[in-house]
C-alpha cells in the first residue's frame, strides 16, 4: 500500500502535468470544539487547489469540487497521477479547466494539525464527524462556497462523502463515494483496525504516547493491512517466491517508518468509531453514485451489504466494477482509469 503511494507521489513531482500545479494553502479553525467536548484554540487544515472559481451573477462560486483522500495518506493520494490524470485532464470528468478543485489534508494527516505536532496522546479524540465538520468550515467559512458541484472521496474519504450527503444535504449538486460502505466499519476492516490499535497501545515502548523512540511492534501489523487492500490476483502475480515476499514486506515496513508517527496512525485508524450513516441515508437528496470493486477485500461485495441499503437513497446508484486484469482490490480506488467512464456518465446526467 504505502510503497505504491510514495511512488505515485514521486511520479507526480517529476511528471509533465496535464493540469496546473496545485496551490498550497492553510485554513485555521479557531476554538474548534470536538464531539468529545474538548477544544483546541487553533486547528490547521492544509489544502491544495487546482483551477479557478467560477462565480454567478450574485458572486457565488458554482464550480467547487471537494476531493477527499483515504486514511492511509494525505491529499497527495488523490493527486497521484493514477488518480488525477484520468480525471483532471482536459475533457476528463473533473477537467481542471472547468472546475475549482479542493484537496484537503484531513485532520490528523499530512500538513494539517495532528497528534505528533506536540500533544501526542493528549490530542483530543476525534472521529469522522469532526473531520467532516472541519471540511465544511473550510468550504463554507473560509472559501465562501455555499454549494459544491461535487463531493467525491475514496475509502475514508468515501465514507465522509456519505456523511456530507446526510449532514449537509443541500450543500452539493452530487456525491460520489468510492470504495466505501454506508454502514459501520465491521468484519475484517474492523478487526485489523483493532489489532493495529492494540499493538500500539500494548507496546511497552508506547508509554501512553509519550515515547522518545517510536514503538516498533505495530509494524508487524502493517503488511496485513497492505495485503487486505490489494487484489489477491495481483499479489499472486508479483509475490511468487519467498524472496519476493521478503522484499515486499521490507518495502512496506521501511515506508511505514518513513511516512508517519505511531500516535498519528493510532488516532487515524481509531477515528472511524463514530461512523454509522445507515440510519440517516434517507436524508440524502443529491444525486449519488457509489462505486465498489468486486475484488475489494476490505469491503467484500459478496456479502451483499450495500444492496439492501441503496433503496433508502432515493437518488442513489450503485456500480460494482468486476474483478479483472486492471483491478487491484481496494486500491483500484486510486486507479481512476478503471472507473472513470462511470463517473463521466454520471456527471453528464447532472443539471447545469
Amino acid at each position: 500500500m504505502f510503497h505504491l503511494l510514495i511512488a505515485a507521489v514521486v511520479a507526480l513531482q517529476g511528471a509533465a502535468l496535464v493540469f496546473p500545479v496545485p496551490e498550497r494553502h492553510d485554513f485555521i479553525a479557531r476554538n474548534f470544539t470536538f464531539q468529545s467536548g474538548e477544544v483546541l484554540p487553533d486547528v490547521r487544515i492544509h489544502y491544495r487547489t487546482i483551477g479557478t472559481p467560477v462565480r454567478d451573477a450574485r458572486g457565488r462560486i458554482t464550480n467547487g469540487v471537494l476531493v477527499l483522500h483515504g486514511s492511509s495518506g494525505d491529499a497527495g493520494q488523490v493527486l497521484a497521477p493514477s488518480f488525477s490524470e484520468p480525471l483532471l485532464a482536459r475533457g476528463a470528468p473533473l477537467d481542471a479547466g472547468r472546475y475549482f478543485l479542493i484537496f484537503p489534508d484531513n485532520l490528523g494527516n499530512g500538513r494539517s494539525t495532528k497528534p505528533s505536532d506536540g500533544l501526542r496522546a493528549k490530542f483530543p479524540k476525534y472521529g469522522y464527524g469532526d473531520m467532516v465538520a472541519l471540511q465544511h468550515q473550510l468550504v463554507t467559512q473560509h472559501l465562501g462556497i455555499e454549494r459544491l458541484r461535487l463531493v467525491i472521496g475514496i475509502s475514508m474519504g468515501g465514507m465522509q462523502t456519505w456523511l456530507w450527503g446526510i449532514r449537509y444535504p443541500d450543500a452539493m449538486d452530487a456525491l460520489v463515494p468510492i470504495a466505501a460502505m454506508p454502514a459501520p466499519v465491521q468484519g475484517r476492516n474492523l478487526l485489523w483496525r483493532r489489532i493495529l490499535s492494540q499493538a500500539i497501545r500494548n507496546d511497552p515502548e508506547w508509554k501512553n504516547g509519550d515515547y522518545a523512540k517510536p514503538p516498533q511492534g505495530f509494524l508487524s501489523i502493517m503488511p496485513m493491512f497492505d495485503m487486505l487492500v490489494q487484489s489477491p490476483a495481483r499479489l499472486g502475480e508479483s509475490v511468487r517466491s519467498s524472496a519476493d515476499a521478503d522484499a515486499h514486506l521490507k518495502d512496506v515496513l521501511d515506508e511505514t517508518l518513513e511516512e508517519d508517527d505511531a500516535n498519528n496512525i493510532l488516532y487515524r485508524f481509531e477515528s472511524s468509531f463514530d461512523y454509522n450513516p445507515e440510519p440517516d441515508l434517507g436524508r440524502i437528496r443529491a444525486p449519488l453514485l457509489t462505486i465498489l470493486f468486486e475484488d475489494d477485500e476490505l469491503n467484500p461485495t459478496s456479502l451483499g451489504t450495500l444492496e439492501p441499503l441503496m433503496p433508502k437513497v432515493k437518488t442513489g446508484r450503485l456500480v460494482i466494477v468486476p474483478a479483472g486484469p486492471q483491478t487491484e482490490g481496494h486500491r483500484t480506488q486510486v486507479k481512476a482509469i478503471v472507473w472513470r467512464d462511470h463517473l463521466r456518465a454520471f456527471m453528464a446526467t447532472l443539471k447545469p
